[in-house]
């Protein structure tokens, strides 16, 4: 009989990672930012949320629990400006989403030779995280993928002009922080790529226009599976496909299909989460590419975008109709993406996104035991 308690990550009930910034943290990162709380002050209270939140993720009954990544501004530019190579700044404009909705103007870019920095924080917030759950579940890292440098605002082709050279050093940063974060203690990392999703779309995001799709396809394949390369045996690896998540609002649409018999096939990854919740994710065809015994599927159908909860029924069948594509025992469940991929967090109550949590293990038991 298959069981929702896995052994082996990513698990039946999973999760992408981030959750609602509580109003005491962003109360004490507004005065930290006035020079009227201390770093020490504002890392108590960061602890102390992370602590809370870690633990109500165990009492839900995750296998894997994430710091929700509460000490981040947004999911990538924390951990890709602390690289040495890259900075933040302020741009003119922000990023433009569904809607016209305007992203906050806070963005990174390359301003040199890209490599790890080993005295990287997210490394210490890792052994905090590890620390808090002290072996009741499994700690998960989650950082951007390599192929977010690909941004074109972030790659700077005046200090990076070869694209193969800039993707050998991003391979060879990756191939350290994944060491770095081992020998801390993970064994759950997973990679957030909103770069690769956008390869699904009509319009690619994200780019120049200089390179055709198929390019650069192979090309993200290439730099994850290099990045993989000299990984641990026991290092679980998995790729979250993103279409954009700031405030409920998403960047693009677009299904899977034309990324689909390369990635799925190609990336060595243990399994890919994968935004089901809406009608912009097309349907479940693309998942016929993903090879049997392969890669495992996490099925996002719920949406952190929106409170209500699905319908049961609405879930259990779209289990059924994704399991046509994908042998049931190698699918799981997750919310379709983090519940707040930046400290703005989506427009959503905390009660609703524990709700979605909750909705998310029970259905897992109910299907897989």
């Amino acid at each position: 009989m298959m069981t929702t308690k896995t052994s082996v990550a990513p698990f039946r009930a999973d999760h992408v990672g981030s959750f609602l910034r509580p109003e005491r943290l962003h109360k004490v990162r507004q005065q930290h930012k006035e020079g009227k709380a201390s770093d020490e002050q504002l890392r108590q209270v960061e602890n102390e949320e992370i602590k809370r939140i870690v633990d109500r993720q165990i009492e839900l009954g995750l296998q894997a629990v994430t710091d929700g990544e509460l000490r981040r501004r947004f999911f990538h530019t924390d951990f890709m400006e602390h690289l040495y190579g890259i900075e933040g700044y302020v741009p003119d404009q922000g990023y433009l989403f569904a809607n016209g909705v305007e992203t906050e103007r806070y963005n990174v870019r390359s301003i040199d030779k890209i490599a790890f920095n080993p005295n990287h924080p997210h490394l210490q917030d890792f052994v905090e995280l590890k620390q808090m759950v002290g072996g009741r579940a499994v700690p998960k890292m989650t950082i951007p993928s390599p192929n977010q440098f690909f941004n074109e605002t972030i790659q700077n082709v005046e200090i990076n002009p070869d694209i193969e050279e800039y993707a050998a050093d991003i391979v060879k940063a990756y191939q350290d922080a994944l060491q770095a974060f081992y020998n801390v203690g993970a064994r759950y990392i997973q990679f957030d790529d909103v770069y690769t999703a956008g390869l699904c779309s009509p319009a690619i995001p994200f780019n120049e226009g200089k390179y055709d799709r198929e390019y650069l396809i192979d090309l993200a394949i290439r730099v994850v599976n290099g990045a993989l390369e000299k990984k641990p045996d026991d290092l679980i690896i998995t790729t979250h496909l993103c279409r954009g998540n700031y405030r409920s609002n998403y960047a693009f649409s677009g299904g899977y299909g034309p990324v689909a018999p390369a990635l799925f096939g190609r990336e060595k990854v243990d399994g890919f989460f994968l935004e089901y919740d809406d009608e912009r994710s097309g349907d479940f065809a693309p998942l016929k590419h993903i090879p049997e015994d392969g890669p495992r599927v996490v099925l996002g159908l719920v949406t952190s975008k929106a409170g209500q909860l699905e319908g049961r029924e609405q879930i259990l069948a779209r289990i059924e109709e994704a399991s046509k594509y994908v042998p049931l025992e190698q699918l799981c469940l997750s919310p379709q993406c983090g519940f707040a991929s930046t400290h703005h967090g989506n427009d959503i109550t905390e009660e609703e996104q524990w709700n979605k949590i909750k909705f998310v293990i029970d259905i897992a038991k109910e299907v897989w035991g």
